[in-house]
């Protein structure tokens, strides 16, 4: 029995990777999710990660490597601790990776939000920027609520 439904993953088959991202139960504990690139919430997650990297080169010289570099760790331990995660087997470790990649989420919007009041880069990129992390908050609220 799967504990996700199956609108947590995408219908995208990757061919390298033909496990099937799903939650299983063996004896009352849950095994490893399978293929972590099947979860929406790490395909919107890389997608914010990707987003990132183009944002943070145009932020001024003097925030690239302060504010940049803390930007960048949280926006790609996000897609990492949900591939972790996924891979784990036991209860409680897909969860706990699942909730450091919500804590860095929260990050990253209080670092979006210093980006707009330090008025970093233009108002349309940072819109995108918002929006995909909002998206991913979304998705792994969700993984969290499901989990819990």
């Amino acid at each position: 029995m799967s504990c996700l439904p199956p609108r947590w993953f995408a219908t995208v088959r990757c061919a390298s990777h033909e496990k099937d991202a799903t939650v299983t139960r063996t004896n009352g504990h849950s095994c490893c999710v399978g293929d972590f690139r099947k979860l929406r919430a790490w395909q919107e997650a890389k997608r914010f990660a990707l987003l990132s990297r183009k944002a943070i080169r145009a932020l001024p010289t003097e925030e690239r490597f302060t504010l940049g570099a803390q930007w960048r760790r949280a926006a790609y331990s996000v897609p990492l601790n949900l591939a972790e995660g996924a891979s784990r087997v036991g209860d409680g470790n897909f969860r706990r990776h699942v909730d450091i990649a919500r804590g860095s989420l929260d990050e990253l919007e209080a670092i979006l939000d210093l980006v707009e009041t330090l008025d970093c880069i233009p108002a349309a990129d940072l819109q995108d920027l918002l929006v995909a992390r909002a998206n991913c908050a979304r998705l792994v609220a969700g993984l969290l609520r499901k989990l819990r």
